[in-house]
């Protein structure tokens, strides 16, 4: 098949450092090469693909200093708009801005929503785009919008990658993500003091979360058990996990998938998560961690988590959550698209035939792009 993947342009394809969406971009779009399709991304510029690479803009926006995202994105979604009579799918990854100018394609189009879904604020543009067909990342994700055009339910996947291998000592307890309320690295923090565990962590700090950063988080980090290390990329991250006893995924917030859970479980490392979000799809109780709902939990999740069989951890990974399994599904999905009748709403068969109005044209029409700053950029908060 004719594939589009079209990535958000906060970071490159791959990240350099932090980046969920952009990073299961990446990891779709090589599986895809790799089983054999023809595939564009739209991305910018830094991003390193087999595909052949549309740069939209020269480096990932927000290591380029560039906080709006808007104007570039309706840009990309120009170019794609333009190009579209190429392919025999397109798939989005950019959230809602592109629904009123493809509402009308006569290329099939589908949308993974990637964030949090239970936000009031971008509903309306969901029911007022009835027809676009959406994917979601766990059933959880969905709770807020039921009566959505749904395809599939699609499971983030990675590569598998070597099998890990067996650590001499595993002596410290993984955080790795963002520094944010909805992370709750404070909880990590309080786990790691009470069982007398040391804590790595391995996240960075959006602007937004500063003040949290500086009047939270930052006085607590000056103890012997706490070693915060910043932002990492993807060629540290499976030594961080792996050496680990266990990761801490203390989140406070309806997580839509939690891509973090299935990298540790990928190095054979066994997750503490608390009962949020897509934690219980994602974790197999007592099999790659355990699901807590207090402190309390948690330290004795700790305590049973270092006995866990690693091997397992693995392979229930491989089992559930590579990235050929995530491409086959989505390949599945693509091909459905193409009978149109039953794939499309009424109101998109009728439009199937009208050709689309030029991107900048149809969003100012419907007034979407407001005044809010970084509307474009991933509006529901990072995976």
């Amino acid at each position: 098949m004719r594939i589009a993947q079209v990535a958000p342009l906060a970071e490159s394809v791959p990240p350099k450092l932090y980046g969920g969406t952009e990073r299961v971009v990446s990891w779709l779009t090589e599986e895809l090469v790799e089983q054999g399709h023809d595939v564009t991304l739209f991305a910018s510029g830094d991003s390193e693909t087999s595909a052949e690479l549309v740069q939209a803009v020269p480096q990932g926006l927000r290591l380029g200093g560039i906080r709006d995202h808007t104007a570039s994105l309706l840009v990309m979604l120009e170019e794609v708009r333009r190009q579209a009579s190429s392919f025999d799918v397109i798939h989005f990854h950019v959230d809602l801005l592109q629904f009123p100018a493809f509402r009308a394609s006569s290329v099939p189009c589908l949308t993974t929503l990637h964030g949090r879904l239970d936000l009031p604020d971008f509903h309306p543009v969901y029911r007022a785009f009835p027809e676009m067909p959406l994917i979601s990342i766990s059933q959880n994700q969905r709770l807020p919008l039921p009566s959505a055009n749904w395809l599939a339910n699609i499971h983030h996947g990675l590569p598998a990658g070597p099998t890990p291998f067996s650590a001499p000592k595993r002596d410290y307890l993984a955080f790795l993500g963002r520094v944010a309320p909805e992370k709750r690295p404070d909880r990590a923090i309080e786990i790691a003091k009470r069982t007398g565990i040391p804590l790595r962590i391995a996240a960075k700090v959006d602007p937004a979360d500063q003040d949290y950063f500086d009047h939270v988080i930052r006085p607590q980090l000056d103890h012997p058990l706490i070693d915060f290390i910043g932002e990492i990329g993807d060629h540290e991250k499976r030594d961080f996990l792996g050496n680990a006893i266990a990761l801490l995924f203390p989140i406070d917030w309806p997580e839509p998938f939690g891509l973090v859970m299935i990298e540790a479980m990928r190095e054979g490392t066994p997750t503490i998560a608390w009962r949020r979000g897509s934690v219980p799809e994602v974790m197999d109780e007592g099999v790659t961690g355990f699901i807590v709902d207090s402190l309390e939990g948690a330290v004795a999740a700790v305590r049973m988590a270092a006995d866990l069989d690693r091997t397992a951890v693995r392979q229930r990974f491989e089992e559930r959550f590579t990235a050929a399994r995530m491409a086959s599904d989505y390949v599945a999905e693509y091909t459905g698209l193409s009978d149109v009748p039953v794939r499309m709403g009424p109101q998109r068969r009728q439009l199937a035939d009208i050709a689309p109005a030029p991107l900048m044209q149809v969003v100012a029409a419907t007034n979407l792009s407001g005044d809010r700053p970084g509307f474009a950029s991933p509006v529901h908060g990072p995976v």
